[in-house]
C-alpha cells in the first residue's frame, strides 16, 4: 500500500544528528521497514496547494502520517478526493490539522501517539512561565549587546512564588505543568476544564477547579494553556476575555496558536495589559517572517518569547512518536486493535472527549 508522511527538513542537522527522526532526511526511522514489507512509502515537505507532492500522492494514499510541527492539513475537500485513505496518523500529539467530521463521514481512522510529548511540553511551558516572570529574555539580549544595566531589567522582574498560576486545559500536559510548579510555592493553583480532575490525581496538587472561564482568568497572575484546538476553544483567548485578565498578566502557550486570537495578543502586550506571552505555536506554521508574534513587545521592551514549534520534538520526543508510530502502522498492517489510548477517531466516530463534547 501507499504511505504517504509529511514531515519538516532537518538539512544539515538531520543529516548530523540522526536521532531527529521526525524529519525528511531521517524519515522518522522507518522507511526501511516499510519497504521490507513491499509498501510505497513517500515522504515530503511539500504541502501546500494541489500541484503540491503531498496532495499529489493523497489520492491513492491508504495511509498519511504527518506531524503537528510541519502539519498537512487535511480539509474535507481533500478527504474526499482520497478514495483509498484509510487510516492518518500524526506522529506527535494532536489532530487539528484534521477535518475529524469528515474522517468520521468517511470512515477514516485518526491515531495520535498519546502521551508521546507530555514530559517534553510540560517541561517547555515551565521554562517558559519562568523566562517570562524573570524577565529573562530582555537580560540575554542586553549582554548580547555587550549593556550592563540591572536597573533596566530588573525592573520587571518577579518571583514565580506566591503567583497565582492556571492552566486552561487539564489533561495530561495540564496537569504534569501543575505538578511541576507545585514546588515553587505558588499562592494557589487552579484549572479550567469542563472535566474535573480525578480526586487522587488532585489529591497532591490542590489545585481549584474554576468552572467559569471569565472568573478564572481574572484570579490569575500566569496562565498556561494546554487545551486542544477544536471548535469551542478557536479564538478562545481573544479581545473580550483579555479585558478580564489582571493587567500586567503573563501567558503561555504551547497548545495551538489559533486558541489566541494572534492581533488581540499582540495589542495586549503593546499597551501592557499583558506583561508577557510565549509559546511555540503559532496560528500558521511555519510562521510568515512578518508576523507580528515575532517581534511584539511590552511597553518595556520585553514580555516576547516565542519559538518554532519545538517544545513536543526534542530528541527524547522524537523517538517515543517514531516508535509509536512505527507500532500504529504495525497494528494496522496486522489487523489488530490499537491502543485505544492513541484512538481519536475509529471507524465512523469518535473515540475520545478530548476534541470537545461531541
Amino acid at each position: 500500500m501507499k504511505v504517504l508522511a509529511v514531515l519538516y527538513k532537518g538539512l544539515e542537522a538531520a543529516r548530523q544528528e540522526p536521532r531527529l527522526l521526525g524529519t525528511v532526511e531521517n524519515q522518522l526511522g522507518i522507511s526501511s521497514w516499510l519497504k521490507s514489507l513491499g509498501h510505497e512509502f513517500i515522504v515530503t515537505d511539500d504541502k501546500e496547494g494541489p500541484n503540491s507532492v503531498f496532495q499529489k500522492n493523497l489520492k491513492d494514499a491508504e495511509v498519511v502520517i504527518t506531524t503537528p510541527f510541519h502539519p498537512g492539513y487535511l480539509t474535507r475537500d481533500l478527504i474526499e478526493q482520497a478514495k483509498n485513505l484509510k487510516l492518518c496518523v500524526t506522529a506527535g500529539v494532536g489532530s487539528d490539522h484534521i477535518d475529524l467530521d469528515a474522517a468520521v463521514d468517511h470512515k477514516i481512522q485518526v491515531l495520535e501517539v498519546t502521551g508521546s510529548n507530555v514530559t517534553s511540553v510540560a517541561e517547555h511551558a515551565v521554562m517558559s512561565i519562568l523566562a517570562l516572570v524573570r524577565n529573562f529574555v530582555p537580560a540575554h539580549e542586553m549582554i548580547e549587546r555587550g549593556d550592563w544595566n540591572v536597573s533596566e531589567v530588573a525592573r520587571n522582574a518577579f518571583d514565580l512564588e506566591n503567583k497565582v498560576v492556571g492552566t486552561l486545559g487539564a489533561g495530561r500536559i495540564g496537569y504534569r505543568i501543575l505538578q511541576r510548579l507545585k514546588p515553587f510555592g505558588c499562592k494557589e493553583l487552579l484549572y479550567y476544564d469542563y472535566n474535573p480532575l480525578p480526586a487522587e490525581a488532585n489529591k497532591d496538587l490542590g489545585a481549584r477547579r474554576v468552572e467559569d472561564l471569565k472568573e478564572f482568568v481574572s484570579q490569575l497572575d500566569v496562565l498556561t494553556v494546554n487545551a486542544p484546538l477544536h471548535p469551542g476553544t478557536k479564538g478562545l483567548i481573544n479581545r473580550d476575555l483579555l479585558q478580564h485578565f489582571k493587567t500586567g498578566a503573563w501567558i503561555v502557550n504551547t497548545a495551538r496558536g489559533a486558541i489566541c486570537d494572534k492581533d488581540a495578543i499582540a495589542e495586549a502586550l503593546k499597551t501592557g495589559k499583558i506583561n508577557g506571552y510565549s509559546g511555540d505555536v503559532w496560528n500558521v506554521q511555519p510562521a510568515p517572517k512578518d508576523h507580528i508574534w515575532r517581534t511584539m513587545k511590552n511597553p518595556l521592551g520585553g514580555g516576547n518569547g516565542m519559538v518554532p514549534h519545538y517544545s513536543g520534538t526534542t530528541l527524547d520526543a522524537q523517538k517515543r512518536y517514531a516508535d509509536g508510530t512505527r507500532q500504529i502502522l504495525q497494528n494496522h498492517f496486522e489487523g489488530k486493535p490499537q491502543d485505544p489510548a492513541n484512538v481519536i477517531v475509529g471507524t465512523g466516530k469518535y473515540e475520545t472527549k478530548s476534541y470537545g463534547q461531541r
